[in-house]
């Protein structure tokens, strides 16, 4: 009687019936309806402003994007047109990508190196800087604004691309290592020893294990430092000159000098909008394991 009452446990929890099987998909494509909502509702911003970016600056003043449902002569390139011939707007985007790429580039490689040696690397007084390092995640930048402005001054480089670099660099760092230390802390430790056994250097361990193994906490963080330096406004507006201004700089000057040109903000907010996301795009499928990196042992 025991094995039969087993038995049906077990018959039962494989064998849902109809009603059972109708409930669990019934609350899974409500589930997935809801989501798909929600989706939609979030990009409504992003889709208005599209729109509004391809208006007629003619029709600014008649009603909002949503009348382009009714009528589509509305949509025109021109104003895409007119801010490519900008040289401002051109030129801040150009500063963008060259202050973007390299401080991206270089917390993701210093970030991945100093990872690996607090995750791998015995050394005296380790775990004392790896608390130094989370306690700087704590450090608000406006606090550092004042005193680096002064060293750059010392050094000569205010103004440059090279000092919205290095401040950028120099803030993303804490976050990368805590993140990647944590990541590459959950390698195998079988694998690190064999490695060494073999006669595998710390670099070549680095290179050949390390890196492909903490792709993706690697490529998330990627992402995350792209999107802080891409739509920072405060650290370029303290270090930046004026010629070497990103676009959100620009843009914003554009809304004290003009701000009823929406012709020129909508289509260059929507240029500012389009490469970050293009970018977690490109590199979503990592995203979610790298965010929960370190987080399950």
């Amino acid at each position: 009687m025991t094995a039969t009452a087993g038995s049906d446990i077990v018959t039962g929890a494989i064998n849902r019936g109809p009603a059972a099987r109708i409930v669990a998909r019934t609350s899974a494509g409500a589930l997935r309806l809801f989501l798909l909502v929600v989706a939609l509702i979030w990009l409504v911003p992003t889709f208005g402003l599209l729109v509004e970016s391809l208006r007629d600056p003619a029709t600014f003043t008649t009603g909002g994007w949503w009348q382009v449902f009714t009528h589509p002569a509305q949509l025109t390139f021109e104003n895409y047109s007119q801010i490519l011939k900008d040289g401002a707007i051109t030129s801040s985007f150009l500063n963008t990508v060259y202050i973007t790429v390299p401080a991206t580039l270089l917390v993701v490689l210093i970030g991945s190196a100093a990872g690996f040696a607090f995750a791998w690397i015995e050394f005296p007084g380790r775990d004392w800087y790896f608390l130094v390092v989370v306690g700087l995640l704590v450090i608000p930048i406006q606090i550092a604004l004042i005193p680096v402005v002064k060293l750059y001054s010392i050094l000569g480089i205010s103004g440059s691309l090279v000092s919205v670099i290095l401040f950028h660099v120099a803030f993303g760092l804490p976050f990368a290592i805590f993140l990647l230390r944590n990541y590459f802390a959950g390698i195998p430790r079988d694998l690190m020893e064999a490695a060494r056994m073999d006669g595998a250097s710390e670099g070549r361990i680095f290179f050949r294990i390390v890196l492909p193994l903490g792709l993706p906490a690697i490529a998330s963080l990627g992402i995350f430092q792209f999107l802080w330096v891409w739509n920072d406004l405060l650290v370029a507006l303290v270090f930046a000159s004026p010629s070497n201004q990103p676009l959100t700089v620009t843009l914003a000057n554009q809304t004290r000098q003009f701000g009823s040109s929406i012709d020129i903000l909508a289509p260059g907010a929507f240029l500012s909008l389009i490469v970050p996301l293009i970018v977690f795009l490109a590199f979503q499928r990592f995203f979610v394991q790298g965010v929960m990196a370190g987080s399950v042992k």
